[in-house]
């Protein structure tokens, strides 16, 4: 089955994905992680058309599991993180196919404390275990579905993370989805807002919810353009709400690790010496702003579940991802767009400055950009090529495919990693000069493309 993914399932409804596959995914996780006769597990959907049936068959194989079920709605995904450690359950389910697009639907799976449950760690096994359970199978028990809201102490939970020195007024792209949910951590807040698509449709009319397309940001930076002087920052919600993309006051879409920097900044002022990650694809300014805030600068492979698996071993209190994803310690090492909302408010209220001038010394460097080529040659062999020509020559590590650091040396640092799911090979490069990245961006790109 295509659908078992490298960090959750994920599958186009009634084709790849139906009832009768979520059904039987239920049992063999509860079966996997040993909650059979004795769980309980929090079960989250987002507004997607086919989110409830699909809710109805995964909480159905849990129960003829013997597994209680703790039903919290429709709920944003880090909503359901939340949960799963407040409730003390034994795991969570988020039903969701995160930014994809409407005729998608999935589920991410945890243990206990919203450890995630990734290809590396027990989907595979999963999968197994779902092809050998036959429909029919007679129930090993008899779990129950119990309604449970935690919006209230979500919404409490998240506004703890909250100093702000002054109101701050924000513009809000909810794109129709699970972003509308996380909004109940601003009330009673300092931040107001006007918003965008706040009305659930899992059609997601208005455009995809995926920040990180640039054109998806259009609406938004129209309105913050048409209102000079109105909004701090405008934000905007993927399909689950447990990626957000931003712009700044002007309008002017803020690079990702640029966000992981300024909330650094914000935690390390009362966490000094602290370790916060940034991933292996990330500006060097991550690296020396941390640094420069009194932090642990620490580098993470790409990838949530393997982000969650560093911050515990390192006792880290946040990693940013270059793909929107914002993780705190506060939120059961677990992604949180609105904790992520608050920091950088948090930055702009005690700062007196707007967020532009305060991102504008970080746009230091030049960077590539992630550059992906289709391949024949086996991408293994590509990155085995990089490894041997760059050997002795620079710093070369596997933290994550290839990374060549030659930053002290020759002012720029490259990654090379293969795509977990197509044949490519992907490429990010960073240089302390746009001559300097240029020149060395083809470098690298000619030694994959030949």
């Amino acid at each position: 089955m295509g659908i078992f993914k490298a960090y959750d399932i994920r599958g186009i409804y009634g084709t790849e994905l139906t009832e009768r596959d979520f059904y039987r995914i239920a049992r063999a996780y509860a079966q996997f992680c040993g909650f059979s006769g004795k769980g309980r597990v929090v079960v989250a959907r987002d507004c997607r058309k086919s989110s409830d049936s699909l809710f109805e068959a995964f909480s159905q194989g849990l129960v003829d599991e013997g597994v209680d079920v703790l039903d919290i709605g429709l709920a944003s995904t880090p909503m359901s993180y939340f949960a799963n450690a407040s409730l003390k359950a034994d795991g969570s389910v988020m039903i969701t196919a995160s930014h994809n697009t409407k005729e998608w639907n999935g589920c991410k799976l945890c243990k206990a404390n919203a450890v995630p449950i990734s290809g590396a760690t027990g989907i595979k096994d999963i999968e197994k275990i779902a092809a050998s359970i036959d429909a029919h199978e007679p129930p090993f028990g008899a779990g129950e579905v119990t309604k449970v809201d935690v919006s209230k102490a979500y919404g409490e939970h998240v506004r703890k993370f909250a100093h702000l020195k002054r109101p701050l007024h924000l513009a809000l792209d909810f794109a129709n989805g699970m972003g509308i949910a996380e909004s109940v951590a601003f009330e009673g807040s300092d931040i107001t807002y006007d918003s965008l698509y706040g009305e659930y449709d899992g059609d997601f009319p208005n455009h995809d919810a995926n920040p990180l397309h640039h054109e998806t940001l259009k609406d938004l930076q129209a309105l913050v353009r048409a209102n000079p002087g109105k909004y701090a920052f405008g934000v905007a919600y993927d399909g689950d709400a447990d990626r957000a993309g931003f712009i700044d006051e002007k309008g002017e879409i803020i690079p990702m690790d640029f966000v992981t920097a300024l909330i650094s900044q914000d935690l390390l002022a009362s966490n000094p010496g602290a370790a916060c990650f940034y991933d292996l694809r990330s500006s060097k300014v991550c690296e020396e702003t941390i640094a420069a805030a009194g932090g642990r600068p620490m580098m993470s492979r790409v990838g949530h579940s393997f982000i969650k698996e560093q911050m515990r071993q390192n006792d880290a209190i946040f990693a940013g991802e270059l793909s929107g994803h914002y993780y705190f310690k506060a939120n059961s090492t677990a992604e949180s767009s609105s904790m992520a909302t608050f920091a950088l408010a948090n930055i702009v209220s005690a700062s007196g400055k707007p967020l532009s001038e305060l991102v504008a010394p970080l746009r230091k460097y030049s960077q590539s950009g992630e550059i992906n080529t289709k391949t024949s040659t086996p991408p293994a062999e590509i990155l085995a090529k990089v490894k041997s020509l760059y050997a002795g020559k620079a710093r070369v590590f596997e933290l994550d495919g290839v990374s060549v650091d030659a930053w002290e040396a020759e002012g720029y640092w490259a990654n090379v990693r293969m795509s977990n799911t197509e044949p490519l090979v992907r490429l990010n490069l960073e240089g302390k000069t746009r001559e300097i990245m240029e020149a060395r961006r083809d470098e690298f790109l000619a030694i994959i493309r030949a």
